[in-house]
């Protein structure tokens, strides 16, 4: 939902504050699904947001869904599709009900064009950048969904398809929509933006002094396997990377996340773990290990791996965590729905 083409519209054709925050309601806290369900708005006012504004931005492809996942396939307007998932945190009181927090991981790019030879995403190319309004209404749709079981979301995560710092303006645009009081009103720390290293990027947002929180797609403990498997880090190195960072911790005081997929063979050797550790040291440095989800390319690290790699790094005093795998059985990596749906779907050009 586009607040500001909704707000045009309404100011336009001579609507008040007041009628126009009724219709903000509507779609954020009532969560409607049609603008017929709008009972509290006019009929007139009605008819011409159905005509004007569509609820939402795209169409359901597909689904495949989890005890802990939800992946949805969404096609937009034009033609490309995006995906977005839902992972519930549940605990074991928690199983039946689906209580628990909800964390919508949501797409800022139709594809993505930063080539990381490990991503599905990375296979398709970049299409195109989201707008502000394609990417809350992927938030919105889950929303809906989970209105059902009496739930709501929680937590929202750029970390689905695409480089969000290189749509920079319309991600900030869409934050702003989703933590505004009279928008989706969720708590600005309770979102987290995830960049690959777009260091002019991190230095932009820490400018902002928000309180969204940032994460680094790291991957690699050092700069030869960082830029085989990243081609990011060929125009921004591992340490001014890590100068941004440190940038951002200075204007923010915010702990920042480090994520590390384990790779077999590729970034998962003890030597790798203690090059890490080096790298990891500081104190507002937090490190979340990521088993791979197998895409064909590589594979994951064996069990008995990642726990000495883990070890490794705790006992050099590093701050981390193994993150919960979700929807594995589900392709529930980034791009793996889109990049086989692009291969059936007759009218998507390859």
């Amino acid at each position: 939902m586009d607040i500001e083409k909704l707000r045009y519209l309404m100011e336009r054709d001579g609507y008040s504050n007041f009628r126009i925050k009724q219709a903000k309601k509507a779609v954020y806290f009532r969560l409607i699904s049609s603008w017929d369900e709008a009972s509290d708005l006019s009929e007139e006012l009605r008819k011409l947001l159905k005509n004007e504004l569509p609820i939402s931005s795209f169409t359901e492809v597909r689904k495949q869904e989890s005890k802990d996942s939800l992946k949805l396939l969404l096609k937009t307007n034009d033609g490309q599709f995006i995906e977005t998932v839902l992972m519930r945190h549940l605990n074991q009181k928690q199983d039946e009900t689906m209580e628990g927090r909800n964390t919508i991981c949501i797409s800022s790019q139709a594809g993505c064009p930063m080539g990381c030879s490990f991503c599905a995403t990375g296979k398709m190319g970049l299409k195109r950048n989201l707008t502000a309004e394609e990417i809350v209404d992927q938030v919105l749709h889950f929303a809906r969904i989970l209105k059902k079981d009496g739930s709501k979301v929680n937590n929202i995560v750029f970390m689905g398809m695409g480089e969000p710092f290189n749509n920079y303006d319309n991600v900030m645009l869409a934050i702003k929509t989703l933590n505004d009081k009279d928008g989706f009103n969720i708590g600005i720390r309770h979102i987290s933006v995830s960049t690959c290293g777009i260091v002019p990027a991190i230095k932009k947002f820490a400018d902002e002094e928000t309180q969204v929180n940032l994460a680094i797609s790291l991957h690699a403990p050092n700069d030869k396997i960082r830029n085989q498997i990243m081609p990011i880090n060929k125009a921004y190195n591992i340490k001014k990377l890590l100068d941004a960072v440190d940038y951002y911790i200075e204007k923010t005081n915010r702990k920042v996340m480090f994520e590390y997929i384990l790779i077999d063979g590729v970034n998962d050797s003890e030597e790798n773990a203690r090059e890490l550790a080096k790298l990891m040291h500081k104190k507002l440095y937090h490190l979340n290990l990521i088993k791979y989800h197998d895409t064909g390319v590589y594979k994951s690290t064996s069990k008995d791996k990642r726990r000495i790699f883990f070890d490794i790094l705790k006992k050099a005093g590093v701050s981390t965590t193994f993150r919960i795998s979700f929807g594995e059985d589900i392709s529930a990596a980034c791009g793996q729905l889109s990049t086989k749906e692009v291969m059936i779907e007759p009218n998507v050009k390859k």
